[in-house]
């Protein structure tokens, strides 16, 4: 990690987060932290509750206790919708886009969407030409400019997920949660997907807290990496400490997922 990421304060702090349903814990006062500018991951298998924390820090879930902080505000009061007007938004496991409009409307609605209060979304975003920059400057960052004209349901697998992360970059985000970003992706969409994910934190300086089970992406994209098992955080560290931690190679890694670190690194 950078001197310059060690230099700085959390941006992010989650503090004990409990949720159960029933019997379960699905977390179990879960606590990380997430500095400004770095890609911190998040690994676990299925089943460790990583899917319920990341719902949870979205605001999609109220825990039963503990507390979500962004640059020390208490984000655990707010809905989603709230999050997001703070500067913290999620992209989702599932791909959601508008696949009946071309991929540069999907974008120009996203941008028009920070706008709240305005009749007609669509020929106000349709109209106005600055909005229509942003969109293309959104598009040619996601690798996207060629296809803008296309509709968003003709995008390939991982074009698509690249368009869905140019709709959570329309809202303005300061901190992005990106939900297995890689998921169903083969080899190459997700080389380009691991790219974009470098370009938007080296030009763009973005925060991401990344999910996912791709392990060649993870280490080569992360910072930090936080483990989830059985709903709670067994180790947070560096890609070296946590390849490195037993507790992490016992309960989550074995040894064929051993071997697969091996070759990351």
């Amino acid at each position: 990690m950078s001197a310059a990421l060690q230099n700085t304060g959390p941006m992010l702090q989650v503090e004990r987060l409990c949720k159960r349903f029933g019997a379960l814990a699905a977390t179990d006062e879960a606590s990380f932290a997430l500095h400004r500018g770095e890609i911190h991951a998040l690994i676990g298998p299925n089943g460790a509750g990583k899917t319920t924390l990341i719902h949870q820090l979205s605001g999609a879930l109220r825990p039963d206790s503990g507390r979500v902080l962004l640059d020390g505000q208490d984000l655990t009061p707010l809905g989603m919708a709230g999050r997001v007007a703070a500067g913290l938004v999620r992209s989702f496991q599932i791909t959601s886009i508008f696949k009946r409009l071309s991929v540069r409307d999907n974008i120009a609605l996203g941008l028009q969407a920070r706008r709240p209060g305005l009749p007609n979304l669509w020929r106000r975003a349709s109209a106005e030409r600055a909005l229509q920059e942003q969109a293309e400057a959104l598009l040619e960052l996601c690798g996207l400019a060629a296809r803008a004209d296309e509709l968003a349901g003709s995008l390939a697998h991982g074009e698509q997920r690249q368009l869905e992360v140019g709709l959570a970059l329309a809202a303005q985000p300061r901190l992005l949660l990106l939900d297995e970003p890689m998921a169903g992706m083969g080899p190459d969409e997700s080389e380009r997907m691991v790219l974009l994910l470098q370009r938007l934190r080296a030009e763009q300086g973005l925060t991401l807290l990344l999910v996912e089970h791709d392990m060649d992406a993870v280490f080569r994209l992360a910072d930090r990496i936080s483990t989830l098992v059985f709903g709670r955080i067994i180790a947070s560290g560096t890609p070296q400490e946590i390849r490195e931690h037993p507790e992490v190679r016992r309960a989550y890694l074995g040894d064929e997922a051993s071997d697969e670190m091996e070759a990351a690194l």
